[in-house]
């Protein structure tokens, strides 16, 4: 492929897109504009984790939730196999695989990795009477809480991570958008499209250069960020993962070839 692309996602999470665009021959820029850290308090989640028996569902909506919340269970000394009556929901196929490591049989996995499949796939479970748990990060849309007491679930939400803006330099920044000519940018979450433009506004005091620069979107709800923050993406894979966004790129480059 031959291109330049800047990675926006946490530093510890860039691995695999970063591998997997290289081996399509891309030169990666890392340019992490996130960083995945604790919630505020624990103590919520503690004593979710103590109910946890009194619970009929619990659903991740991403890899850093299961990671944060299984974290804190061991601490407390607690296993996902004690809680017989419990099942388990994962946005997609990475974040189950990190839930049945830990001993948990995933039930549902919606045929799109966002909260809308999510919504689609439970209206058709029996949810009057049945609490639910949802671990996910501090800031999230509230479509599937909202969905699932509509239909007939009591919803509790713990904050199990956040992410925060790093601490990057001006001369970070001018290395990155100002030395080099970049071909496409990517974004997996609305998060690093939000903390991406405030970095950049902050630290340079004007829009980011991407004029002429491809933006890629994860999936639809970030590219609807974008929008709403005056970007059009111009790639969106229809499956909303790092090897979907990745085909999604070199499909792109070799239309426009």
């Amino acid at each position: 492929m031959g291109k330049r692309v800047v990675i926006t996602r946490a530093r510890e999470q860039a691995a695999e897109l970063s591998r997997l665009l290289e081996e399509y021959g891309a030169h990666v820029i890392a340019f992490p504009t996130i960083e995945i850290v604790p919630p505020d308090s624990w103590k919520p989640v503690d004593r979710a984790i103590d109910e946890l028996g009194s619970y009929q569902w619990l659903i991740f909506t991403s890899t850093n939730g299961v990671t944060f919340f299984l974290n804190r269970l061991r601490l407390k000394k607690r296993r996902l196999a004690e809680f017989k009556g419990l099942r388990f929901c994962a946005i997609g196929p990475r974040t189950a695989q990190e839930v049945e490591k830990a001993g948990g049989k995933v039930d549902i996995v919606p045929d799109q990795y966002c909260a809308e499949a999510l919504v689609r796939r439970f209206a058709v479970e029996e949810l009057k009477g049945t609490r639910v748990l949802l671990a996910r990060a501090k800031r999230a849309r509230d479509i599937l809480p909202k969905e699932l007491c509509t239909l007939g679930a009591t919803v509790d939400v713990v904050e199990v991570y956040q992410t925060i803006a790093p601490n990057l330099s001006r001369g970070e920044i001018e290395k990155v958008f100002q030395g080099n000519k970049i071909d496409v940018i990517t974004f997996t979450s609305s998060s690093t499209v939000d903390h991406f433009l405030r970095l950049y506004k902050e630290k340079m005091g004007s829009k980011p250069p991407l004029a002429g620069v491809a933006v890629a979107a994860i999936g639809p709800i970030t590219a609807d960020t974008l929008r709403r923050r005056g970007l059009s993406p111009h790639i969106i894979p229809t499956s909303f993962t790092m090897w979907g966004l990745t085909e999604a790129i070199v499909d792109y480059f070799a239309g426009k070839a």
